[in-house]
C-alpha cells in the first residue's frame, strides 16, 4: 500500500482511540493523537528503500538495509511491534495507544496485498488475508478505491461519534 493509505488507517486508529478515551476531537491532544496515528501508520515502511519515511529516517533505513532487512519482514512482525510498545510504555496513554494502534494498522493493512507479510519474522512465513485475485496492488485502482473508503470513514467516525448522539430521534439512544 502506499504511504497516503498508511496514513489514513492511522488516523483512524487514532480516531478510534479518542473516542475510546471519551476525548472531544476539538483538543490539542486530539490534534497530536491524529498527527502521531497520520505519521507512526507509515512508520513500517522504514525499511523500504525509496519511501518518504526511509528518507525522513535515513540512519535507520541504511541500517537496516546493512543488515539486510528485506521489505515487509521485521519492522511489520509482532515482535517488532511489542519490542516498540515496550519502549513506548513512558508516553502518556492517550499517546501510547495511539501511536501502537496507528503502527500495527500498517501491518494489517498490508495484509490486504498479495505479498503479504512476515507478521511472525523470524518465521519467513508470509500471511495475506485475501486470496491473490482479490488482493489489492500496490499503486492500483482497487487500493485508490480501498483508500477512498478509509477516508470516508475517516471523516464519518468523528460525526457519527458527536453529532448523531445528538439528533432528535437518534439510533443511538
Amino acid at each position: 500500500m502506499l504511504q497516503k493509505t498508511h496514513s489514513v488507517a492511522g488516523m483512524i486508529a487514532a480516531e478510534i482511540v479518542l473516542i475510546q478515551g471519551d476525548i472531544s476531537f476539538f483538543t490539542w491532544d486530539a490534534a497530536g493523537s491524529l498527527l502521531l496515528g497520520c505519521l507512526a501508520g507509515t512508520l513500517a515502511d522504514v525499511d523500504k528503500p525509496g519511501s518518504t519515511m526511509a528518507k525522513v529516517l535515513f540512519p535507520l533505513s541504511a541500517l537496516l538495509h546493512v543488515l539486510k532487512i528485506k521489505h515487509r519482514t521485521l519492522t511489520h512482525s509482532l515482535l517488532f511491534m511489542a519490542l516498540l510498545a515496550m519502549i513506548c510504555l513512558p508516553l502518556p496513554p492517550l499517546y501510547f495507544w495511539v501511536f501502537i494502534l496507528a503502527y500495527a494498522s500498517h501491518s494489517l493493512i498490508d495484509l490486504l496485498n498479495d505479498r503479504g507479510v512476515q507478521l511472525f519474522w523470524p518465521i519467513t512465513l508470509k500471511i495475506r488475508l485475501l486470496p491473490k485475485w482479490i488482493a489489492i496492488d500496490t499503486g492500483s485502482a482497487s487500493e485508490t478505491v480501498f483508500r477512498w473508503v478509509l477516508l470516508v470513514v475517516c471523516l464519518v467516525l468523528p460525526f457519527w461519534n458527536y453529532v448523531l448522539p445528538y439528533l432528535p430521534y437518534s439510533f443511538t439512544k
